[in-house]
């Protein structure tokens, strides 16, 4: 008796056959994702560069809008007196009266800040004013005499703080600080608008929200600012 042995046939299946098709990006593809990761990364980095400022000037927002709610005690009023050598302020022609001189003694003797904000001259007095955030000083000079009498003026904290959110007396470096908030502030939001685009659950429900914050804003303006 003959026994035949079978043998097992195996088929290949058809290449590629069960495995899931793998879709290369096309170009468009590749850009969006390239856009969605900058925004992201924009989003990110720049709102932990700016926190620290972002945060200041909203805080600072609150305090400028009520003012009332936020008290740092009374104003601080200090006066002082004395003389300047009479060569500098008693001379027939004004232009010879040295400013410069007046200004820095103030300075050194009373720690006198802030910037220059005014030097007037009139036929018997000088007076200088001083401004900066939170801080005011006034001073004048008789021009007979020599003889001077400084009043210095500080705000307080809050006052510090509202002057430096409105840049008021807050010097050239200052400004440069609002300018950069600002545009860092605009970066953040344009990157948080491209951002969601790219996600889609979020996608509808964000612009929404957006486009409603932004009909409140006007309403309000338009139906409530005088």
């Amino acid at each position: 008796m003959t026994t035949e042995k079978s043998q097992n046939n195996t088929i290949a299946a058809p290449g590629g056959l069960g495995k899931k098709p793998v879709k290369k990006d096309s170009g468009k593809g590749k850009g969006k994702k390239r856009l969605a990761g900058l925004s992201r990364w924009l989003h990110i980095y720049l709102s932990m560069v700016s926190f620290t400022i972002l945060l200041f000037f909203a805080v600072s927002g609150l305090t400028l809008n009520h003012a009332d709610w936020f008290t740092s005690g009374k104003e601080v009023v200090e006066k002082d007196s004395g003389s300047v050598d009479l060569k500098w302020v008693n001379q027939a022609d004004t232009n010879k009266i040295n400013k410069l001189q007046i200004v820095e003694f103030l300075r050194s003797k009373h720690q006198v800040r802030g910037a220059l904000s005014d030097f007037r001259m009139d036929d018997r007095e000088l007076s200088l004013t001083f401004n900066g955030p939170g801080y005011l000083a006034d001073s004048f000079i008789d021009r007979e005499t020599g003889k001077y009498e400084l009043t210095t003026t500080r705000f307080g904290a809050v006052a510090v703080i509202n002057d430096l959110h409105k840049g008021r007396d807050s010097g050239k470096a200052w400004s440069w600080i609002i300018d950069i908030s600002a545009v860092l502030m605009t970066l953040v939001s344009i990157s948080g608008i491209i951002l969601i685009c790219f996600i889609k659950k979020k996608r509808l429900s964000g612009f929404i929200i957006a486009a409603v914050g932004t009909i409140i804003c006007y309403l309000i303006y338009k139906l409530f600012v005088p």
